[in-house]
């Protein structure tokens, strides 16, 4: 434990040390909870070392159960061209590493595995299975991690048979040479990290590819189709979104325009309705004009007609008592006549 976490006997040793420092005193009470603290302290590191027994057991158990499982996915994966290679480009860890002839030699990548050691603690391998190609003679290159006799982790790979004039972890110190460097910088690559030994502890490149690509590689090999349902253009980041934007702006824009343009259309139209509908309520009030402009001059007519023969009437009437009147006269003269005549006759008696 550290000094920090020091037992109480050990730091009642520090008070009594002659080495002039001043150390600390604590009380009975104190020194009691201090020692009954690392007891409880014991038997919880006890706890933990009993689950990592029992994790350890899970894991092995849960290994052998998902390995038919791995099997058969490898099996499906055959059926798909390019798997493996598109699977390592699009993850961005391996992809930082490659070159671009190790990305052609990953073309003939027909198979990974990883396969951790029966105990698991003690270590795993990732196993490449190749195509022939023309690279090298190899079917299946192997790296494995495992602790070494000292107890620390090591690693070793399996040779690669290179075919003349295609040694991939030759070529990029060739490159850095013919730029004209004085001191050829050390560069990281696919093929370079396979057989590279130097600190086994902190080869993140085979953390990733165990932990990571190995127990779901489907994710990468979709990552762009992922990428583009998320509205994410690969590679161009902001700006990509920045355009994107923008068109979509430009698109909003030309709608609203086209929109703007439909209302007034429809407006036209709609005005355009409303005024030939206008001519036809214009055009059958004339009609209803004329009809009534006829209709009055019937009644019109009509009216002439009934005074015309009303006069007619009252000037037959008037000449009916014209001839009463004249008859009345002639017969008063008729009277006075007869009257006249008979005085004259009495006068001559």
């Amino acid at each position: 434990m550290s000094a920090s976490g020091a037992t109480p006997r050990k730091l009642k040793k520090l008070e009594g040390s002659g080495d002039g420092e001043e150390g600390r005193d604590y009380d009975a009470e104190t020194q009691n909870a201090l020692e009954e603290i690392d007891a409880c302290q014991n038997e919880i590191d006890a706890l933990n070392e009993r689950a990592s027994e029992e994790i350890l057991k899970v894991e092995q158990k849960y290994n052998k159960l998902r390995k038919p499982f791995f099997e058969k996915r490898n099996d499906i994966i055959k059926r798909i061209p390019n798997f493996w290679v598109t699977t390592f480009v699009n993850h961005p860890q391996i992809m930082a590493i490659l070159e671009d002839d190790e990305e052609d030699c990953l073309h003939f990548l027909s198979k990974l595995e990883v396969e951790e050691f029966d105990d698991i603690k003690s270590g795993y391998r990732i196993n490449f299975h190749f195509e022939d190609n023309p690279y090298f003679e190899n079917d299946v290159l192997t790296k494995e991690f495992h602790l070494g006799s000292t107890g620390n982790p090591a690693s070793q790979s399996t040779p690669i048979r290179w075919k003349e004039g295609n040694d991939l972890t030759k070529k990029p110190k060739e490159r850095n040479a013919n730029k004209g460097r004085k001191r050829a910088v050390e560069q990281k690559t696919f093929f370079s990290w396979f057989t590279d030994h130097g600190d086994p502890s902190a080869d993140d490149i085979a953390e990733v590819i165990k932990d990571d690509m190995w127990p779901n590689p489907l994710q990468y090999y979709l990552v762009p189709d992922i990428e583009v349902e998320n509205g994410v253009q690969g590679g161009d980041g902001a700006e990509g979104g920045d355009d994107d934007d923008q068109s979509s702006e430009e698109e909003e824009a030309d709608d609203s325009g086209a929109v703007g343009e439909d209302e007034v259309d429809e407006e036209e139209e709609v005005e355009g309705e409303d005024a030939e509908d206008e001519e036809v309520i214009g055009e059958d009030d004339e009609e209803e004009g004329e009809d009534g402009m006829e209709e009055g001059e019937g009644d019109d007519d009509v009216i002439c007609l009934f005074q015309a023969d009303e006069g007619e009437e009252g000037d037959a009437e008037g000449d009916g008592e014209c001839e009463a009147d004249g008859e009345g006269e002639a017969e008063g003269e008729g009277d006075g006549d007869g009257e006249g005549e008979g005085d004259e006759e009495g006068g001559d008696e």
